[in-house]
């Protein structure tokens, strides 16, 4: 499963770039969790989840990025702003592929107000 993870992440990224985001960091990992993709977008910088579905899949991809996993994203990424000094805009985007590798870009899908530090 780790590999086709990989290879959703490399889509992604591709994706990402011909949209014009810089990507910074793939696979950021803390203590708090991990971070597929860290990119920078204008004034933001752009913590990105990348969500896989087969095709018998019940659930769509944003479904799949529950309130625990989005306070573990929003709490690694808070880390990452504060050990690398980021004076940039936090956001929070989901890049959804499907079984067919289409691609959906969900930007600020979820917001960080209630668990900003």
């Amino acid at each position: 499963m780790k590999a086709i993870g990989g290879e959703y992440e490399e889509m992604a990224c591709d994706y990402l770039e011909s949209k014009g985001f810089r990507i910074v960091e793939r696979g950021y990992i803390s203590p708090m969790g991990e971070i597929d993709i860290i990119a920078v977008m204008g004034d933001f910088i752009c913590f990105v989840e990348v969500k896989g579905r087969g095709e018998n899949s019940l659930y769509s991809p944003l479904e799949a990025v529950t309130h625990s996993k989005q306070k573990k994203i929003i709490k690694t990424a808070v880390s990452y702003i504060k050990k690398n000094g980021i004076a940039l805009q936090p956001r929070f985007d989901v890049v959804a592929i499907d079984s067919d590798k289409n691609i959906e870009h969900i930007e600020n899908a979820f917001g960080s107000r209630r668990y900003y530090i």
